[in-house]
Order: C-alpha cells, then sequence, then structure tokens
C-alpha cells in the first residue's frame, strides 16, 4: 500500500469518519455524500501499488482505480468512500493501520465507521441503525442519546469492522453504525439517510441537507417496485 502526502490538514482533535465500499453501498455513498456537502479538502492519499482485477469493456480492458482519499474540514477527517476495498488482508492491514496512525498523528478523539446491516426485518422506508462500540463503557454512554445497540453477537468483516478493532488495540475510542438493508446488491439510501442522523446526534454537528438523498431513494424504491 503506497501512502501519498499532500499537505497537513488544518484540525485539531479532529475526529474521524472512515468507511468503504460495502453491502448497499452504503458506506461509500455516506463518505461521498459528507465529503461534497461539507466541502472537504484532499490531504492525503491511499494507493494500491498493483491492479487487484481489471475492467474488461468488451474488447480492450482499463486499469480501477483503486485509491481511497483522507480529506478534512472543520477539525473533521473524513477518510474512505471510493470503490471497493484492498482485496487482501496484508492491504487491509495496512490501510487500517494508517487510519490509526493519522488519528495518533493529529489527536483524534474518536474513530467513527459504519455500513449496512443485512436483516430480514421490515423496513417500510424507516430503517434503523445500530450502534456498537469499542467498549462496554463507551457503550454505556451512548445509550444514554436514545440510540439502538447492535441486537445480537456477529461477525463484522472488511474495513468498516476491522478498523473498529485497531481502534480498540490502540487504546482509541472507536464507535461503529450499521444501517439495515433488505438487499446488500442494490444502493441502500434509505440506510444512509438514518446513519447520517445518528452521527449527527452523537457528533452534535450537522452534516448538510439529505433532500438528494432521499430523491436518489425513492427512485430506487419506483425503479424496483416496477
Amino acid at each position: 500500500m503506497n501512502f501519498i502526502q499532500n499537505e497537513e490538514p488544518n484540525v485539531k482533535k479532529p475526529i474521524i469518519i472512515a468507511a468503504m465500499q460495502d453491502m448497499g453501498n452504503v458506506g461509500n455513498i455516506t463518505i461521498n455524500f459528507i465529503n461534497e456537502s461539507l466541502k472537504t479538502k484532499l490531504f492525503r492519499t491511499a494507493k494500491l501499488p498493483y491492479p487487484t482485477y481489471v475492467v474488461d469493456n468488451g474488447g480492450y480492458i482499463d486499469l480501477p482505480d483503486e485509491s481511497w482519499e483522507y480529506r478534512y474540514a472543520d477539525d473533521l477527517i473524513v477518510f474512505g468512500g471510493g470503490k471497493g476495498q484492498p482485496q487482501s488482508i496484508t492491504e487491509l492491514n495496512a490501510l487500517c493501520q494508517d487510519v490509526i496512525d493519522i488519528a495518533k498523528k493529529y489527536s483524534a478523539k474518536f474513530i467513527y465507521t459504519l455500513g449496512g446491516f443485512h436483516t430480514n426485518r421490515m423496513q417500510r422506508n424507516i430503517p434503523k441503525t445500530y450502534i456498537t462500540t469499542t467498549s462496554i463503557e463507551l457503550t454505556k454512554q451512548v445509550e444514554k442519546l436514545q440510540v439502538n445497540t447492535s441486537p445480537q453477537k456477529s461477525i463484522i468483516t472488511g474495513f468498516n469492522g476491522l478498523i473498529l478493532g485497531f481502534a480498540k488495540k490502540n487504546q482509541i475510542h472507536g464507535i461503529g453504525m450499521y444501517g439495515e438493508i433488505n438487499n446488500p446488491d442494490i444502493p441502500q439510501y434509505r440506510a444512509v439517510i438514518s446513519i447520517i442522523k445518528t452521527i449527527e446526534k452523537l457528533t452534535y454537528r450537522k452534516l448538510g441537507d439529505m433532500s438528494q438523498l432521499e430523491v436518489m431513494a425513492e427512485e430506487i424504491e419506483r425503479k424496483f417496485k416496477n
């Protein structure tokens, strides 16, 4: 994994929101929304040194852009979004460790991650967001904000789970937020909206106008209803 530092971010004890593409594209849609809404600025890039797949366009191939950005705004660092995740555990571990190194370098207070939570529960267009944290004590604190904690024991794979393990190992507070989805194969904008509202509740800061996400959710629902 190669890391390119473009500049030093102007942040002071920031929070970090880090997530990558996952089921229902929840992680990358959320990160891309935050970056666009807050007009974050690029300061660091993580890039795979070699392709893990190629794209066949029908007679000729293209190489994928397997890189992910660190961006910042007002005492906030945002990592991830884009497309995909590293395919090897070695590269994934290197990426998680780099997020931890950035958290330590800039004295980050919390690392938040997020993604989809596959369920058979019918949501009626109001999916819940479930929270898990890096300690029982932290979970008790966030429960006071009337949020839903994860309903049962489960395994969280990929970056959006593993980063919590790296945070815990390095004594950094971590919070994972996972929005309910029924179909992991289509973009889940309702889950994204639910997660963003939860982030706003936990961080006491607004992340932007979600009306366009509502429009996209309605378009997806209309398409698959027909």
